[in-house]
């Protein structure tokens, strides 16, 4: 098979000859360590560690941060030895370590959106007339999508997400009861602007998957009841992926950290292929979650804690999770999120030893 046939098809649930070789990559202080270690400075991380090829298409997408065109200008408002406080691309203020700041979560101050004047301003920002500019250079685009034994993948950010990054998760709280209207205004706007952004997308390159930025969930469950879900993002959601099947994606990823559990259906419901990375902190077991979806197809679920620790954890943990999947079962082995700073450059080599001899077990 070729890398784009296996990953279409592990996200699909379809059989494939091995396993797909991904993972979500260092923390850049997990790359400094590594490079102390021996890791060569100017190394591409898929290629350095025989990952299948897979392109992710650079446009002004979004991902955790918003399509915005033209991004907010970011601007610092005060500084000390310690923190910067500062607006984000995404015109939210927060405060952020100096230090470590890739392994530890700011502070979140204020977000551009408090009421209905607010999103009359930055609406500007969203509009879906735009999606020529956002593709940008189209020469650039066609050669980076060119070789068709390579799956693409579209990042984008997604329906909850975006409201998330306008609101805060109090004040979208607090928009569904005191101002659904509000609500409903700027997710028509995200199904407009994703819409005509696919659309002009697909006229000059293969989009073969799109990946959905979320993080809807923590370790106790959603941070949006399902009910709400439902009643305000899922049909906006099944419309969305209608309109990127008929433009040839054959994939759709959800990427949501946390207990994800009672939002699976929800996806599943408005077509959705697969999710990532069930975060085992967080109680999910993947091996369970196929018993109980036997459709979805799950990418991750292996604890990336288990890399701090000794051969015998890393070994332990890959056979609790490999040991109950075969390459007809629509998974894909990755750690579930990017690898920390306490996992050294050998550590991380002997965990893809012990995922790789699994992939010759099942070939």
């Amino acid at each position: 098979m070729t890398s784009r046939e296996r990953f279409i098809a592990s996200l699909c649930c379809q059989p494939v000859d091995r396993f797909f070789r991904y993972e979500h990559g260092p923390w850049p202080t997990t790359r400094e360590r590594w490079i102390r270690e021996g890791y060569p400075a100017d190394a591409q991380f898929e290629i350095c560690f025989e990952m299948d090829p897979l392109i992710r298409i650079g446009i002004n997408s979004g991902y955790t941060n918003s399509p915005y065109h033209p991004h907010f200008e970011v601007k610092t408002s005060e500084e000390t030895a310690e923190y910067r406080v500062y607006t984000d691309s995404d015109g939210v203020l927060k405060r952020e370590l100096k230090t470590a700041n890739d392994t530890s979560m700011p502070q979140f101050i204020k977000f551009p959106v408090a009421e209905r004047t607010d999103w009359s301003i930055i609406k500007s920002r969203l509009n879906p007339a735009d999606a020529p500019t956002r593709v940008g250079n189209v020469e650039r685009l066609k050669k980076a999508c060119v070789d068709v034994t390579v799956p693409t993948m579209l990042p984008i950010c997604g329906i909850f997400g975006h409201a998330r990054n306008l609101f805060g998760d109090e004040g979208l709280s607090y928009v569904i009861f005191d101002d659904p209207g509000l609500l409903e205004e700027v997710l028509d706007n995200w199904l407009e602007l994703y819409a005509a952004l696919i659309a002009e997308l697909t006229r000059h390159a293969r989009v073969d998957s799109i990946l959905i930025w979320e993080d809807m969930c923590y370790k106790n469950g959603p941070l949006i009841s399902p009910e709400h879900f439902r009643q305000f993002m899922s049909p906006r959601y099944r419309e969305f992926i209608a309109t990127a099947r008929k433009s040839g994606v054959a994939g759709i990823l959800v990427d949501t950290d946390g207990d994800c559990r009672k939002m699976i259906p929800l996806f599943l419901e408005a077509g959705a292929d697969a999710l990532m990375p069930f975060e085992v902190q967080a109680g999910m077991d993947v091996a369970q979650i196929r018993q109980e979806f036997p459709t979805l197809g799950i990418m991750g679920g292996i604890d990336k804690r288990a890399l701090a620790g000794s051969r015998d954890d890393i070994r332990r943990e890959v056979d609790r999770v490999l040991s109950r999947f075969d390459r007809n079962d629509g998974f894909i082995p990755t750690l579930d999120h990017t690898v920390p700073p306490n996992v050294s450059l050998d550590n991380f080599w002997f965990y893809l030893q012990c995922v790789r001899e699994y992939e010759e077990m099942i070939t």
